[in-house]
């Protein structure tokens, strides 16, 4: 699996990329993903909806196959069990992402969120939080809320 994420980075990254700057990029999606994931299982269950969707939004946002995609989630959700908090993926994101893209990054954890057509209180805490620790507004977060739920009407 990792072969293949190497392999896409390597073409789409162009010729001259050092290794360092192939691996922080494979770094950088590994800790938007795992975002995700958390999101998904925070309410102790990880539907199939949840799983296409995150899965469909790997490949949209990052422009990967559907086996570099299962390999990014694979590896995004072994990050996630060895981790301790959310922070080393967010400090990560802060270092590399625009406000545009974490912007984006919320955009696609309310997404998740709405998956199951409902917003529960452990998704609203953990989402808030993510927000701070990706140094956005409560406007930002509220923004992003609403621009998904208008795209589900």
């Amino acid at each position: 699996m990792i072969e293949r994420l190497k392999r896409f980075f390597t073409v789409n990254t162009g010729a001259g990329t050092s290794d360092n700057k192939k691996n922080d990029r494979r770094d950088i999606l590994v800790a938007s993903c795992a975002l995700l994931l958390e999101i998904a299982t925070i309410d102790g269950e990880f539907s199939e909806t949840e799983k296409g969707l995150i899965l469909s939004i790997v490949k949209d946002e990052y422009g990967l196959d559907e086996k570099d995609a299962l390999a990014l989630v694979e590896d995004a959700r072994k990050e996630v069990e060895q981790s301790i908090d959310l922070w080393q993926f967010t400090n990560l994101i802060n270092k590399n992402y625009s406000l545009e893209q974490k912007i984006r990054i919320i955009e696609t954890i309310w997404m998740v969120i709405y998956a199951d057509g409902r917003l529960e209180k452990h998704e609203d805490y953990l989402v808030h939080n993510l927000a701070d620790l990706l140094r956005l507004d409560h406007k930002h977060l509220i923004d992003a809320k609403l621009k998904i739920k208008a795209s589900l009407s």
